[in-house]
């Protein structure tokens, strides 16, 4: 009797340790990352393969040569022009983790693309370090007392704080990079005479998406750190977290600028004209990994908790919209039937880093056709 009543302690033990094992957040080291069974979190593995095979076959339907699928894109846009690199495209890819552990992956995981707008959720975290590091004191500074040069001059421009560049709705009026702030994305109706001459908005209230605007951004960013920013992201987030060496981050032909004496890129904030960051899937989840764990890599804090809580807040301007990252709550981005918690950065051609903190899970998916990924994360959910 007491042999069998030691067995069922022993029994539990191990069932407890395997559960507790399973449940601590795992952190992958340079070129080895270890693979679980989706069955050791209670993941239905039929029901998850379902949702990869629904985003391989779900592939986004532009062209694999990007160089023509942005000049298609943004046709409507008068004077559009690629200005930084390009990449042929590859096929579907995607990595799903659970408490930091891959439970599923399709694709080549290893391949590096472009990733247009999810470059600026990279970008806001070049904003949020320098906030943690006191080079900037508070998002509600106004820029021009940061960036003394004319890129904020005018009673409009000079209002504009961090906060409006973050949340897309400062509504900069003027000229970078030979790209206008009225031809990125104009309206549907009226002429170029009617987009130049058109209202500014206060800034703050109106968020329009604009990636001329996120370049200056990207622009005040450099002359506040004074240095590179793809130098700054490797040095502080990319090598801590141990990625790999095979991202790039990239400008424009044109936005070389000189600062102390050297000749320095100022990078874009996507993919709209060529440029932004180039990377694979793999170093997509470990940044997501990152933010899953509220800016700490095993036992160090790469950018504070609270930059990543204000990061993912809903902007006045927009409820599904923070610090360039999107936030599943009420609005027109709202994904209905999955957790408001969630939230992600998106870019063109159907890139997503999706991360949900309560669930521990991270979710980055490239090409998929991007009205489906609403559908493609239900999927996923559903395996829970």
């Amino acid at each position: 009797m007491k042999n069998i009543f030691l067995s069922i302690l022993l029994l539990c033990y191990f069932f407890q340790s395997t559960s507790l094992k399973a449940q601590q957040l795992y952190f992958p080291e340079r070129h080895h990352w270890e693979n679980k069974p989706p069955s050791d979190f209670d993941i239905d593995s039929e029901t998850l393969n379902e949702a990869i095979d629904f985003a391989q076959k779900n592939e986004y339907s532009g062209s694999k040569d990007l160089r023509i699928a942005i000049l298609k894109g943004f046709a409507h846009e008068p004077y559009h022009k690629i200005m930084g690199p390009t990449k042929k495209r590859g096929a579907p890819s995607g990595i799903i983790l659970k408490n930091g552990y891959i439970i599923a992956q399709w694709g080549d995981v290893a391949r590096v693309d472009m990733t247009f707008s999810v470059t600026k959720s990279y970008l806001s975290t070049m904003a949020g370090l320098a906030i943690d590091q006191q080079l900037i004191k508070s998002v509600d500074d106004t820029v021009t007392q940061y960036v003394w040069d004319h890129t904020f001059d005018g009673a409009h421009n000079q209002k504009i704080s961090w906060r409006h560049l973050l949340t897309q709705s400062s509504d900069w009026s003027g000229q970078l990079w030979d790209g206008y702030d009225w031809a990125d994305r104009p309206p549907k109706t009226g002429s170029i005479d009617d987009w130049k001459s058109r209202k500014l908005h206060t800034p703050g209230t109106i968020f329009e998406y604009n990636d001329v605007r996120v370049n200056v951004l990207a622009y005040s960013l450099l002359n506040v750190w004074r240095k590179p920013l793809p130098e700054l992201l490797k040095d502080q987030i990319m090598d801590p977290i141990q990625a790999s060496n095979t991202w790039r981050w990239y400008g424009y032909e044109n936005s070389w600028v000189t600062i102390d004496g050297h000749k320095l890129q100022s990078v874009s904030g996507g993919g709209h004209s060529g440029g932004g960051l180039f990377i694979n899937t793999l170093d997509h989840a470990r940044f997501g990994l990152l933010f899953m764990n509220n800016g700490m890599w095993k036992n160090k804090q790469l950018i504070s908790k609270q930059w990543i809580y204000n990061a993912t807040q809903s902007s006045e301007a927009n409820s599904n919209y923070g610090f360039m990252w999107w936030l599943n709550r009420k609005g027109n981005r709202h994904w209905k039937g999955l957790p408001e918690h969630i939230f992600y950065a998106a870019g063109f051609g159907g890139n997503f880093i999706v991360i949900d903190q309560q669930q521990k899970l991270v979710i980055v998916t490239r090409w998929l056709e991007p009205n489906q990924i609403d559908e493609f994360i239900t999927k996923v959910y559903q395996a829970f």
